[in-house]
């Protein structure tokens, strides 16, 4: 889960200031045009106690009446412009708090990312980004320019009334009083109300995620009070800044209502007494008046301040995600596929054979006769206090033909993975490719000689030719129904109303079919090394031997590398390397391996057992048998 313990004030107010401060001239230009609207507002009292005195002393009224309507005029345009202005800014604002937080998602090192709740980070995109937005441009023009019109209100009713001005600024002390006092605690419960609304989004992406075990299981009712109680905590914390923030309404409300009151006895003592005119006395209402404003508009922004800095202390805490550095995060995107030929790189077409000595990817000589990539003395782990997952780990991958690794649970293998695609760091040992340390290579150039399949296999959000085409953007339709007729998805989709152009999400295609597509996916960037997780663990046998063709021709004059789960993957292999408690146990072909290692001839039982058992239970692939045809 995400820490709750919120950020230092220091810290959230300076995060609200990091996203204002690139618009600080909107902001000044804003609060100028803030300031104008209130002088206007200042200003009216005093023209309406000129209309006053001119019906009173027989006088003209075409001054003090045309004064009126140029300030409202002046005040209603100047007003509109300042609300469209702090509009678009605030709407920058959030899109620049979604763009920062949507970076560091996509920068961030792999493991970390997986450790944080996918439902809470999306409610600090979606939710918490709308309450910054407030903060950082409306609530902060808001305070200012309230306590503008506050002080200059009353020091325009001290200039028409010392006596009168006593009685309102006691009330508006006693406001100022309570909202110091209530402020914080809304804050709290604010910062509390969004820790639960995360907590709830998490758990429902997990939920929705698990719906099959979960109602398979009989939990529905188990999983709906946790989720509903996460909604009532929300709920409850919101409530608790709700009453707070009414008993702040309400006493400003009656505070200068009260005053209002005062005002209008004492006032009328002094009318009769003649010591204050009638239109002083009605100019001195119409600022009491004016002063329900001020005190209401920084009660309001006060309190979406106080929520805007609960969710920057949200957002804050993204910081803490480790980042990849820069330079290993940029990585040629699909459409910079032209650009990558321009300059030099070799992009070899689906089915197309590099030669020994060829250039790859990225301009490093790829010598098909030698090791591709290499793990020297590797100890790595993901936690730096516990066990390492693999220790003194050498391992020589070649640059052309099929490796299978294998071994029990824990033995390594998903972490040699991890370790390849640079998701991982060696805690000690290094790794290279042709002979290059990673570090000096980079991970954009490391991962363009790369194609991952995982073994769960989530789809990319967008149409199938958007996934198949998500390495190589440049890939012609011939070459994506080629691959697809490698791995028998050709004629489904060509069956399709939209074709190529159909668009898919996890729950529109099956597990077998995601394997297929992700396979389709990589065979179509022709990479110079392949990673298999085991990529035909849900396939019928038709189609699994379809998938072995495939990688078999791709072996020809590439790398494959697979971890096994399946005895026809590890026949397969040229060569086979057993893994046990992060060490290599053995390695060599399977006849080989079956003669020394008693490790490996027991997973090969295991394997077969395992093989057998999906045989017997396999039936093949429907073609279509989910939403949109796959």
């Amino acid at each position: 889960m995400m820490p709750q313990s919120s950020a230092p004030e220091a810290g959230r107010i300076s995060l609200l200031w990091s996203y204002a401060r690139p618009h600080l001239p909107a902001l000044i230009l804003s609060l100028v045009l803030a300031l104008v609207t209130s002088a206007s507002q200042l200003a009216s009292p005093l023209a309406t106690r000129s209309v006053l005195d001119a019906l009173a002393g027989g006088g003209s009224l075409l001054n003090p009446v045309l004064i009126l309507l140029v300030l409202l005029v002046v005040g209603g345009a100047v007003g509109w412009w300042q609300w469209v202005m702090l509009g678009s800014l605030a709407e920058r604002i959030v899109y620049e708090a979604r763009q920062g937080m949507l970076t560091r998602f996509m920068r961030a090192r792999v493991f970390p990312l997986l450790r944080r709740p996918a439902g809470e980070l999306v409610t600090r995109v979606t939710s918490d980004s709308v309450l910054l937005r407030e903060a950082a441009s409306t609530s902060v023009v808001g305070i200012i320019n309230g306590t503008a019109l506050l002080i200059g209100t009353l020091v325009m009713m001290a200039v028409l009334d010392l006596v009168l001005v006593l009685a309102t600024v006691a009330a508006v002390a006693v406001v100022a009083a309570v909202t110091i006092v209530l402020m914080p605690e809304i804050g709290r419960a604010q910062r509390r109300s969004q820790a639960a609304l995360g907590s709830l989004g998490a758990e429902l992406e997990g939920n929705l995620r698990a719906i099959k075990t979960v109602k398979a299981a009989g939990s529905e009712q188990r999983q709906l009070d946790r989720l509903t109680g996460h909604a009532r905590s929300s709920r409850d914390e919101s409530v608790r800044a709700v009453r707070r923030e009414a008993m702040v309404w309400t006493v400003a409300g009656g505070g200068i209502q009260a005053a209002i009151i005062v005002i209008l006895g004492v006032g009328a003592w002094r009318v009769s007494e003649g010591e204050m005119t009638v239109s002083t006395l009605v100019a001195f209402l119409l600022y009491a008046f004016v002063l329900l404003e001020p005190v209401s508009t920084l009660s309001e922004n006060l309190t979406a301040f106080q929520s805007g800095l609960a969710a920057a202390g949200r957002i804050r805490e993204l910081e803490q995600l480790e980042q990849e550095p820069p330079s290993e995060t940029a990585r040629t995107g699909p459409g910079d596929a032209g650009d990558a030929v321009a300059s030099g790189d070799a992009v070899a077409s689906v089915g197309s054979v590099a030669s020994v000595g060829s250039v790859g990817s990225g301009g490093l000589p790829v010598d098909r006769a030698g090791a591709v990539m290499e793990l020297r003395s590797v100890t790595a782990g993901y936690d730096p206090a516990g066990e390492p997952a693999v220790r003194d780990l050498d391992l020589r991958i070649p640059a052309r033909g099929h490796l299978a690794l294998v071994g029990p649970s824990g033995a390594g293998k998903t972490t040699v993975f991890s370790l390849l695609l640079g998701f991982l760091n060696p805690q000690s040992g290094q790794l290279t490719l042709q002979g290059v340390p990673y570090a000096e290579v980079g991970l954009p150039e490391v991962r363009r000689r790369l194609a991952y399949v995982e073994q769960e296999t989530p789809v990319v959000p967008g149409t199938i030719r958007d996934n198949l085409t998500f390495l190589n953007a440049d890939a012609t339709d011939e070459q994506i129904l080629d691959v697809l007729d490698q791995i028998r998805l050709r004629e489904t989709v060509l069956a399709l109303p939209d074709g190529l152009d159909t668009p898919l999400s996890d729950s529109s295609v099956s597990g077998g079919q995601r394997q297929r597509i992700a396979l389709a996916r990589a065979l179509l960037a022709d990479p110079e090394v392949l990673l298999l997780d085991e990529a035909t663990a849900q396939v019928d046998g038709l189609t699994e031997n379809a998938i072995h063709d495939a990688v078999r021709r791709h072996a020809a004059h590439a790398t494959v590398v697979t971890i096994a789960h399946r005895l026809s993957t590890v026949i397969d292999a040229d060569e086979i390397v057993v893994m046990e408690a992060g060490r290599i146990a053995a390695r060599g072909t399977h006849q080989e391996l079956l003669a020394v290692s008693e490790l490996y001839r027991s997973l090969v039982q295991a394997l077969r057992i395992n093989t057998e058992t999906e045989l017997e239970t396999a039936e093949p692939e429907p073609d279509v048998e989910r939403v949109g045809g796959l």
